[in-house]
């Protein structure tokens, strides 16, 4: 029993896992302006990330070199991501290989999955890059992000304040392994985000789908797998036997992926070798050979047809023009990252991964739901009541797997240009109760003041005069951090807004 569930592949999934998890942790502030190493690594590995990105910005990103490279291997050596690295396939492995199996789904057996990828690829094509949305890398981490990691942090707190309390005189003795805690392994920030159910539910729908089927959502879903698996079929190593031995058929019981019927299929095939391992009689090997597309029976369902190109260019255009609409009062309030000059390079670039969201010093920023229109979904947006831009902060764009938000230093950091903010005077205390207030002023970081007061004499509603200072904002110098919203004492609405910019420049 230890012999079988320790296999190589099972060591490797583990190792991967284990630093998929140590890298996501320390991708977070920890008291350092540097994120030298993240866990943006496994999305410069994704070769779906490479596709997408490619066919969306129309240009090569030497930041995602290394998914050249995963490409180059499984030529080589067939699926073998889905099998040996993938952390959701591990976690899927590890928490559902005893749940019982009934019958497949067969609305996902056949080509739904090269629907779904090359309706992906059409709309990246577009211009509109959704693969993010699907990707499993993205999936897991924003799982983590908006769910699991704001939950162990609330927990770990509200668990420890209690226990602090029962140590009564011996608290001491036990606060260094709170501090411990805080210090590498709790998110720096208590955060509470929208879409963090949707993601929960995304994600528990994953291991769900394992009742029917093992593995359902790498063989029949999952576009990263589907297209691994596309590649995987020109793989320098095959699988010897092709097929289950007549005298024993065991593969079936121990491939997760392969063996849908007596013939394997090779697109499917992770490379995982629990067949090898398992073996009774040592005929299951993995040897060099030309790949063969002609064994009859290996592939049920094409991997490309008439009506499979026309459906998915159908559904590439309808994700990506057919909801792009953004009602243009919500897109005025549509504030991107530091650095994001043109929106629709954005669009093009950004893998929804949320890692730029759980680094922001401020809280900054959120999950898009409703600002960018559906093809905006996941993507992240500054909502400035709920938290603001830190002046000499750039960790956002150190932690961005695409470089959708560039990597700045602290001078060009310090002049970007997110938006611009603007008084509501029906609001503003000065102006609507004749009462001065100089909260955003003093709050605004521009060494100049990109907020300023003019000196008016006024008689304010019991008929005294008095002497108001009425601000206003000196455009040029706003970049639109939002902390002069995010502080304004208004209850509700706030009495200055940032809005955005069309074409905004740095300035």
């Amino acid at each position: 029993m230890f012999r079988s569930f320790f296999t190589p592949s099972r060591i490797s999934q583990l190792f991967f896992l284990a630093l998929f998890l140590y890298l996501f942790i320390i991708t977070d502030y920890r008291g350092r302006d540097e994120i030298n190493v993240g866990v943006n690594s496994f999305f410069r590995m994704d070769p779906l990330v490479l596709a997408s990105y490619v066919l969306a910005a129309k240009s090569p990103a030497w930041l995602l070199f290394p998914a050249i490279l995963m490409v180059v291997f499984t030529l080589v050596l067939g699926r073998f991501f889905c099998g040996w690295i993938c952390p959701l396939g591990t976690l899927i492995d590890l928490v559902t290989r005893r749940i019982p199996k009934s019958r497949p789904i067969r609305f996902l057996k056949g080509r739904f999955k090269y629907f779904l990828l090359y309706a992906l690829l059409v709309s990246a094509l577009l211009s509109v890059n959704l693969s993010g949305v699907f990707d499993p890398i993205a999936l897991l981490i924003r799982a983590m992000t908006f769910f699991f990691y704001p939950l162990l942090g609330l927990a770990a707190r509200s668990g420890w304040s209690g226990l602090y309390t029962l140590a009564g005189d011996n608290r001491d003795s036990v606060l260094f392994l709170y501090d411990f805690l805080r210090a590498h392994i709790l998110p720096f920030r208590e955060t509470l985000y929208p879409l963090a159910f949707a993601s929960f539910v995304i994600i528990v729908l994953i291991f769900a789908i394992e009742r029917f089927e093992r593995r359902n959502w790498c063989r029949n879903i999952c576009p990263l797998g589907t297209l691994l698996g596309l590649l995987g079929r020109f793989s320098l190593f095959r699988r010897i036997p092709g097929r289950l031995c007549k005298d024993c058929g065991d593969c079936r019981q121990h491939c997760p992926t392969a063996f849908d019927e007596d013939v394997l299929q090779s697109g499917d095939c992770i490379r995982c070798m629990d067949c090898r391992a398992a073996c009774n009689f040592q005929r299951v090997s993995f040897k060099p050979g030309l790949p063969s597309f002609s064994t009859a029976g290996a592939t049920k369902q094409p991997v490309w047809s008439r009506r499979l190109f026309l459906g998915s260019v159908a559904s590439g255009i309808v994700m990506a023009k057919g909801f792009s609409f953004r009602e243009p009062e919500a897109q005025n309030r549509l504030l991107r990252p530091p650095g994001v000059t043109d929106e629709n390079a954005f669009l093009a670039k950004c893998v929804r991964c949320g890692e730029c969201m759980k680094v922001c010093l401020r809280s900054a920023l959120y999950p898009d739901l409703v600002l960018g229109g559906v093809t905006g979904i996941f993507m992240p947006v500054l909502i400035p009541r709920l938290g603001y831009c830190e002046y000499n902060c750039t960790l956002c764009g150190q932690v961005c797997p695409t470089g959708a938000i560039p990597r700045l230093s602290p001078e060009e950091k310090r002049k970007s240009v997110i938006g611009t903010a603007v008084f509501d005077r029906n609001l503003c205390l000065p102006y609507a109760k004749k009462v001065n207030c100089l909260v955003c002023e003093e709050h605004c970081p521009v060494p100049d003041k990109a907020i300023r007061f003019e000196l008016v004499t006024d008689i304010n509603y019991e008929g005294k005069r008095v002497v108001l200072k009425k601000p206003y904002v000196v455009d040029e110098l706003c970049t639109g951090c939002g902390i002069c919203e995010n502080k304004c004492p208004l209850e509700g609405r706030s009495a200055i807004e940032v809005f955005s910019r069309r074409n905004r420049r740095a300035t």
